[in-house]
């Protein structure tokens, strides 16, 4: 084996977590994969041997690549994830390894969301210390702060974070019988049930890309969530649900006629639904690569 197959060998190790990094600060697969592959070309480029610790070398090359991609998006002008949702990631119970180490800390759909509130380094901060456990000595020089500024960026994000994304209940078993009777409820029409299943505060969010003008639709309140009712009543009806995981959570991969037509992720507190996140973008869906999850 010679030094570049051996290099690409110890590079491979450490893909999967590298992607995990770089999807929790991007909350984009495809943006993801691109950082991971510039982390490569920027680790073959280098003198590999004088890396004493390549994990860290590596987390630490793609939050500053990450770093570099989110100051893009503001500088552009682009539409960020707060008008969209992130991707989400969808696999069956028994996953493998990649996905599990993608969905670990139950990082949902709604957490990504409010993460795209914050600012480029106070994610960055929140990410590597509070989801990593990288220490602050190393966080800092990513941001060009000291260790202290880097603290205080992690703990205004982590204030901004706490009571704003819904803690998910961590029984998957007692996810999915919540889940599952929202969905009876709404094929059967059953307005009290749905109700009944509903938090007080729930937020709804759908995402249906260009077929949906003005971007994301959030619905708050359970009233307001309840009032979509009908909507419901005939997408249960219309659709064939296949339960997964969305994210780690309990959720449906929705199809028509065998085409895929939704993917449906739920937040699940003290046995209520507080959160709804619905992709129906059919561009999105076609580059999530659920081709089997449809039928």
């Amino acid at each position: 084996m010679d030094g570049h197959d051996f290099l690409a060998e110890r590079f491979e190790e450490h893909r999967t977590h590298l992607k995990a990094v770089a999807y929790r600060m991007l909350g984009s697969l495809t943006e993801a994969d691109d950082a991971v592959q510039e982390a490569w070309l920027r680790l073959a480029r280098s003198e590999a041997g004088e890396i004493g610790n390549l994990g860290g070398w590596l987390t630490t090359v793609v939050g500053r690549v990450c770093l570099d991609m989110l100051r893009s998006r503001t500088r552009r002008g682009e539409t960020s994830l707060e008008a969209r949702l992130p991707d989400p990631i969808v696999s069956e119970p028994a996953a493998g390894p990649e996905h599990e180490a993608l969905i670990a800390d139950s990082v949902g759909l709604a957490l990504l969301v409010v993460l795209e509130a914050l600012t480029p380094p106070e994610r960055l901060a929140f990410v590597l210390h509070d989801m990593f456990g990288m220490p602050f000595e190393e966080i800092g020089p990513i941001i060009d702060r000291s260790p202290v500024a880097a603290r205080k960026l992690a703990s205004r994000a982590r204030r901004r974070v706490q009571g704003t994304a819904p803690e998910p209940d961590p029984d998957p078993v007692a996810q999915r019988r919540v889940v599952d009777a929202f969905l009876t409820a709404a094929r059967g029409g059953d307005l009290d049930a749905l109700v009944a299943v509903l938090d007080p505060d729930v937020v709804l969010r759908a995402d249906g890309g260009k077929a949906l003008p003005g971007g994301m639709r959030v619905l708050r309140g359970r009233e307001a969530v309840a009032g979509q009712a009908g909507t419901f009543q005939r997408m249960a009806t219309l659709a064939t649900s296949r339960p997964v995981l969305v994210n780690g959570a309990a959720g449906f991969v929705n199809s028509v006629d065998g085409e895929l037509f939704s993917v449906m992720s739920f937040t699940v507190t003290d046995d209520k639904i507080t959160a709804i996140e619905i992709l129906s973008d059919p561009d999105r869906l076609a580059r999530l690569g659920l081709a089997g999850l449809e039928k």
